[in-house]
């Protein structure tokens, strides 16, 4: 038994061993495959793809230097800041995409069928991004036909503020307390739009008594509103008669201020007006009514 015992572990031991010799010749029959596999295409595409790097990296570089330099010119001829962005972001996509090309072309791949797949992709999806296409198409009307530029005060879409930047999806104006809205340009193009260029206009009214000469009025405003430098003095500010109310003479005034100073020269200016006012002896009415009581003599006696 003893024997037959010993015998049967030498037996399933030899077993294991010649499956385990098996596996490891498996692996390294595996192994030098695929090392020579790996060999043969760096043999065979080494220099190919060493070829695509050096072409990508000298495409990228060119086509940062060319939307630069782009980017340099507008600047020099005074150019639209913001055509000249665009411009110089469609000439890099461009290059990127002429390079990208070349670079397949080394590797043996065909641009064609990628470009059908690309286009019938495109046709698909269309459906399910026209919110998006839209709002493209509508930047690209906005940057050809430049209704505004950055640094403008728009109003449009129930919003207004300084235009920041015009990209192809959306507009972002920044207003006098530094907050950012971001219109999707969809909304901008064929809606009625304000453009006052830096400057927004202040319409406001004072009233004076009908006692006091309305051209010393008018004059005070105009002389307050010249102290305050912050005032646009082309156009220069417009005072004059604008109603004539139940207790008080009512001036219009309109005068242009810089759109990120609105608020601060606004009370700047109220403060001035009022003080101009009050130096040379305006009265300023507020409402006010006189009651006349008429008694009847006969009827209070037959009372």
């Amino acid at each position: 038994m003893k024997r037959l015992g010993m015998m049967w572990l030498l037996i399933e031991g030899r077993s294991v061993a010649g499956e385990v010799g098996a596996r490891m010749a498996e692996t390294s029959t595996a192994v030098q495959t695929a090392v020579q596999q790996v060999t043969q295409f760096l043999v065979t595409y080494s220099f190919d793809v060493l070829g695509a790097i050096l072409i990508l990296i000298i495409g990228f570089k060119v086509s940062q230097w060319t939307a630069k330099s782009w980017v340099r010119f507008g600047e020099q001829r005074h150019f639209d800041p913001t055509l000249t962005k665009f411009a110089a972001g469609a000439i890099k996509a461009c290059i990127l995409g002429f390079v990208l090309i070349v670079a397949l072309n080394k590797f043996g791949i065909t641009i064609t069928p990628l470009v059908a797949a690309v286009g019938a992709l495109a046709f698909g999806g269309s459906f399910a991004i026209q919110g998006p296409l839209s709002n493209y198409g509508a930047g690209l009307s906005i940057l050809m036909t430049r209704p505004f530029v950055a640094g403008d005060t728009i109003a449009v879409a129930g919003v207004s503020g300084v235009v920041q930047d015009v990209k192809l999806a959306c507009t972002i104006l920044t207003t006098e307390d530094g907050e950012l809205i971001t219109i999707p340009n969809k909304h901008i193009v064929g809606e009625i739009l304000r453009n006052s260029k830096g400057h927004h206009v202040v319409e406001t009214t004072v009233g004076i008594s009908y006692g006091d000469d309305p051209e010393r009025g008018i004059a005070a405003v105009k002389r307050a509103l010249a102290s305050i430098p912050e005032v646009a003095k082309a156009p220069g500010p417009v005072v004059g008669i604008e109603t004539f109310g139940d207790s008080a003479v009512t001036l219009g005034v309109r005068y242009w201020v810089p759109s990120a100073k609105y608020s601060q020269v606004l009370y700047a200016a109220n403060l001035a007006i009022y003080r101009a006012l009050k130096a040379d002896g305006i009265t300023m009415p507020f409402p006010q009514q006189d009651v006349h009581i008429i008694s009847d003599a006969t009827q209070v006696s037959a009372r």
